[in-house]
């Protein structure tokens, strides 16, 4: 197989993805020479804005000298309503990014917000909130003691104006939302309404999506704001970033902080990124237990997750969650034609199904499949979503999403059919699955867990999502994907 909630006073949402993450981790996917992407002149002049902006003081960070580096993006946004309230606010982005060509892949580790922390000065004791006592330094120190093991070499602070410009510069993202995201005018929230369904994201909408952090949890958030960046990542080229990259340059300087200056720390990074190149994301899951105030982790769990940050190879199991998980499942597998549901976890749901698509049908110009099962003690959520993709080029494509929330807390799967025939959500599947009858499943892995199984017919693309966390099982996607079918079919 190939590698493929209460108020807060601090804005969540990672800004984690913002300027920082596009550069870097596109970097690390899509370059093939040091000296073929960025002039090294050009971005110590951005990061520095010719002199006027001082490097960030972080003696806490350990110097890279040669091999792997570790990256901590983070941002600091405060909203309107803290300023005037005179409340510095907390850091909601806190991501660890790992470049090691000796691996097989570049690691991603969201640190939970809420994560409780032992250190002296830190109250409430959570890790984001050594941003409002000690700056960026406290929070690097507060990363490390949280967990032994792991040595920070860079670190980048961003901020919302940075990720809009960034996401607007590049052309926008198309991106699978699972549900629908939504908040009024509400102090305590941003106000968002981001419907569900595979679509083109731009600018604020974007960072509403990835700011977004009531009605779910830490890990659940940290999941979100991974899955965005793998997308964004996936189509963001080099040819991009090298036919524009002076824009890209004054941004990344213009709305970023680092430590990162000279021509020495600049070829270190930009070694260990090309080298790096082609080596697939690979979104590390912290292991934790979410409570009502705190997200805790034990000394076990907490050593499990710096092991497979720093030896990454393949996330194992869904996030979020310490489960055991079955390989992908491959065309070789023999498979019983009627499978136990009950076995699986699953229950008939026919009816149920043949009704949302009897509701999307008349507003679609192709055939609506509906899976005959699903995750039992699942339910779908209201009526089937159905609209128009904007597709490049002025491209329009007619779409349906159907979601099933799970009962899990922020747990959310999806059935998406869509007339467009090659979105770059289907680009490079992990595996295809032969069916009776003709079809062929594509698909996608993160790890050894599928996040995304397709068919395609001749007039349409459908796939079936996982959730976040990735909590339907290989064989639950792989089932539910084989009982698609027409209204009316038996």
């Amino acid at each position: 197989m190939s590698p493929e909630s209460p108020p807060r006073l601090a804005w969540a949402m990672w800004k984690r993805f913002s300027l920082a993450a596009v550069l870097i981790v596109s970097m690390a996917a899509a370059t093939t020479a040091t000296a073929g992407l960025l002039e090294v002149k050009d971005l110590d002049e951005a990061l520095s804005q010719g002199g006027r902006k001082p490097a960030l003081e972080v003696p806490e960070l350990t110097p890279a000298e040669s091999g792997p580096q570790t990256l901590l993006l983070m941002g600091s946004d405060v909203r309107k309503v803290d300023r005037e309230r005179g409340l510095k606010g907390n850091s909601d982005t806190m991501i660890l990014v790992r470049l090691d060509p000796r691996r097989k892949a570049t690691a991603l580790l969201a640190i939970p917000r809420d994560l409780k922390i032992d250190m002296p000065g830190i109250s409430p004791p959570k890790i984001n909130a050594a941003f409002p006592v000690g700056g960026v330094r406290l929070t690097v120190k507060a990363i490390q003691r949280a967990l032994p093991g792991i040595e920070i070499n860079h670190v980048i602070n961003t901020n919302f104006k940075g990720f809009k410009a960034m996401v607007n510069r590049v052309g926008c993202f198309y991106v699978d939302i699972d549900r629908r995201y939504f908040n009024d005018n509400s102090r305590a929230y941003a106000t968002i309404d981001v419907k569900p369904g595979y679509q083109k994201m731009c600018g604020e909408r974007a960072l509403d999506y990835v700011r977004f952090r009531h009605e779910d949890t830490d890990l659940v958030r940290g999941a979100r704001q991974q899955d965005f960046i793998r997308q964004a990542r996936d189509q963001v080229g080099v040819k991009k970033l090298l036919g524009d990259r002076k824009e890209f340059l004054r941004l990344f300087g213009r709305y970023t902080d680092t430590d990162i200056r000279g021509t020495q720390d600049i070829l270190r990074l930009l070694k260990v990124v090309a080298f790096s190149a082609g080596n697939p994301i690979k979104e590390v899951r912290f292991r934790a237990d979410v409570g009502p105030s705190y997200v805790t982790a034990s000394q076990a769990q907490v050593q499990r997750t710096v092991d497979e940050f720093l030896n990454v190879d393949a996330s194992a199991g869904p996030r979020g969650r310490n489960r055991s998980a079955p390989p992908l499942p491959t065309q070789r597998r023999k498979r019983s034609r009627k499978p136990n549901l009950a076995a699986l976890g699953l229950e008939d749901a026919k009816r149920a199904g043949e009704d949302q698509a009897i509701s999307a049908a008349p507003n679609v110009p192709f055939p609506v499949l509906f899976p005959r099962v699903r995750k039992a003690g699942s339910v779908y959520v209201d009526v089937p979503r159905t609209y128009v993709i904007d597709g490049p080029e002025g491209k329009r494509y007619p779409s349906y999403r159907i979601v099933a929330r799970t009962g899990e807390l922020g747990a959310y799967y999806g059935i998406q059919g869509t007339t467009w025939k090659d979105p770059p959500i289907l680009e490079n599947p992990s595996e295809t699955q032969k069916l009776a009858g003709g079809r062929t499943l594509l698909l996608y892995g993160d790890g050894n867990r599928l996040r995304l199984v397709a068919l395609q017919t001749p007039r349409a693309s459908y796939w079936v999502s996982n959730t976040l966390l990735l909590s339907l099982t290989n064989r639950q996607m792989v089932a539910i994907a084989r009982s698609l079918q027409r209204i009316g079919a038996r």
